[in-house]
């Protein structure tokens, strides 16, 4: 999950632009807060690598993975393409792809961050 969460930081920094277009419209410095989630992401890799953090890690990274679900329903919606920052993307059929793989995430951190 470590190496998975540095993965995906990342894209955070390489498709800002394109992951702004998840944020709802009416969140303000949406660039800002896709790189401070990417940075959230590494400081939740570090977190979850360190045994005397990682239970509460794992805590605050599902309710962090519970909260960014709706980013994706927008995106999906919204047919966001997040690599060319367009509206030419997968649409709802991401979700089919999408919310199961964030059900494995936070099934993933629950058991082995948290009840482990």
């Amino acid at each position: 999950m470590a190496i998975m969460l540095l993965f995906t930081a990342m894209g955070h920094f390489m498709f800002s632009r394109g992951m702004a277009l998840m944020v709802p419209g009416f969140v303000p410095y949406k660039e800002r807060i896709i790189q401070l989630t990417g940075i959230i992401e590494i400081a939740a890799a570090i977190g979850l690598v360190i045994p005397s953090i990682h239970y509460i890690t794992g805590i605050l990274l599902n309710i962090f993975f519970v909260l960014m679900l709706p980013a994706n329903i927008i995106a999906a919606k919204q047919n966001v393409n997040l690599e060319k920052a367009s509206f030419d993307g997968p649409g709802l059929l991401y979700l089919w792809f999408r919310i199961p793989l964030q059900v494995l995430f936070i099934g993933w951190v629950l058991f082995f961050a948290v009840l482990h």
